[in-house]
Parts: C-alpha cells; sequence; structure tokens
C-alpha cells in the first residue's frame, strides 16, 4: 500500500504528517510505503491514498486516489481515527 501525505509546500508539514502516520499505521500493525509532497506533485502520482487538509482534498477531487482528511497534522488520536475508518473500507 502506498500512502502519500500532502501539504501546500511538500515541505515540513507534510514530513511531520509523515511521520506521524508512520507512527500510527505500526501502532495499528500496518504496513505501508508512506511519502510527503506538495499538492501540485501529488497530482502527477497514484498512491493508493492520499493524506491532507479539507482544503488541500478539494483541489485534489479528481483524483483517483483515495483522500483521507486530516485537519491536525499533530493529532495522533485524529490521524488514527482518519485512519481506520479509511483503510478498512
Amino acid at each position: 500500500m502506498k500512502i502519500l501525505c500532502v501539504c501546500g509546500l511538500g515541505q515540513g508539514t507534510s514530513l511531520i504528517l509523515k511521520m506521524n502516520v508512520e507512527t500510527v499505521l505500526g501502532q495499528l500493525g500496518i504496513a505501508a510505503d508512506v511519502d510527503n509532497t506538495d499538492v501540485s506533485s501529488a497530482s502527477s502520482e497514484q498512491p493508493d491514498f492520499i493524506i491532507t487538509s479539507k482544503e488541500l482534498a478539494e483541489s485534489l477531487a479528481s483524483h483517483p486516489s483515495k483522500i483521507v482528511i486530516v485537519n491536525n497534522y499533530f493529532d495522533m488520536e485524529e490521524i488514527k481515527q482518519a485512519l481506520e475508518e479509511n483503510l478498512s473500507s
């Protein structure tokens, strides 16, 4: 499974989200290839899931990957809940 964490510039915030997603996936016992990038680059990639904010999700609405919305990239419980809800479906 490939997961792409996306922020506006693809550097600081998406890297933090990537690290937090990897931590939560480890706790859940789920193996995945997690990467981070900016919203422009994300449109040309083909991950299984894109994790991003509601605002950026709107610009990726036509993307074929499943979009997972996380509003607070630092909130481990929100990330866990979003992953559990979306990876099981």
